[in-house]
């Protein structure tokens, strides 16, 4: 064999042991999960149209090969911190309650408490999930919480016995809040086997763990079909104060709740 030969001989073969064939891209099939909730034990009657079912919240989280659920699914343990947002979500304080009664987070997103109304408020949350006390702070300013603890925070105020919120922190983007009439929806979720988690406001906060099971989602396996959950007593959820006591009656009108001009 010729010195030329052998010199492309070996470009050939050291070129095609650093080139690889392109990858054919692989497409991850999704589709939307549908389903609806029911009151436990409701009459199986004509629902008022102005009846509004307890808010629930479902949300999935992808389970390993093994079977094992992805790490930090439901734990206390703190995730990696969420990119910033381009809006921060807020829990506004306005007219003695909480806008919006419900919501969902990834862990490590920032909150904000903003204070609406023309007089003060006392924000804390001593369950479960994210512990804090924002202290009095009065009309037109603000506070800001991390949630980076996973699982379900029962917002409430040290004055106003009335108020009540819930936030969930979560680490995935599938999830769904339930509307007025019980519709839940999930938009583009890959196939494959996940642990569905069931929250809603009926469960109250002594039970601040959500209900869970293993499903799976593929062609023809994308309804959660009807879940049923417990009866709300409205948004009022029974609770203490932040001292574990019970709340004054009426609420204070001493002057140091009153917004000062």
């Amino acid at each position: 064999m010729s010195h030329t030969r052998i010199l492309i001989w070996i470009a050939v073969l050291w070129t095609g042991a650093f080139v690889m064939p392109p990858c054919a891209t692989t497409q991850v099939t999704t589709t939307t999960v549908r389903g609806r909730i029911e009151v436990i034990g409701a009459a199986k009657t004509a629902k008022s149209k102005h009846e509004t079912l307890p808010g629930t919240v479902v949300w999935l989280t992808p389970l390993a090969a093994t079977g094992a659920e992805a790490p930090a699914a439901t734990s206390g343990a703190d995730p990696t911190p969420a990119p910033s947002p381009a809006q921060v979500p807020r829990l506004v304080q306005k007219n003695k309650s909480f806008i919006p009664h419900i919501l969902v987070v990834q862990a490590g997103s920032m909150v904000e408490f903003p204070n609406r109304d023309p007089f003060f408020h006392n924000v804390f949350s001593l369950f479960e999930g994210k512990r804090f006390d924002l202290g009095l702070y009065e009309a037109g300013t603000t506070r800001m919480v991390r949630f980076d603890r996973l699982g379900i925070s029962y917002i409430f105020c040290n004055i106003h016995p009335e108020m009540s919120a819930v936030v969930i922190t979560i680490v995935t983007p599938f999830y769904a809040i339930s509307t007025r009439d019980g519709q839940l929806s999930l938009a583009s979720v890959p196939y494959g086997r996940y642990t569905l988690h069931i929250w809603s406001e009926g469960m109250g906060s002594e039970n601040a763990q959500p209900l869970t099971r293993a499903i799976t989602i593929g062609e023809n396996a994308s309804s959660l079909g009807v879940i049923r959950v417990p009866e709300a007593n409205g948004e009022h959820m029974a609770h203490k104060n932040k001292y574990g006591r019970e709340y004054d009656e009426p609420t204070p009108n001493s002057s140091v709740y009153e917004q000062q001009r």
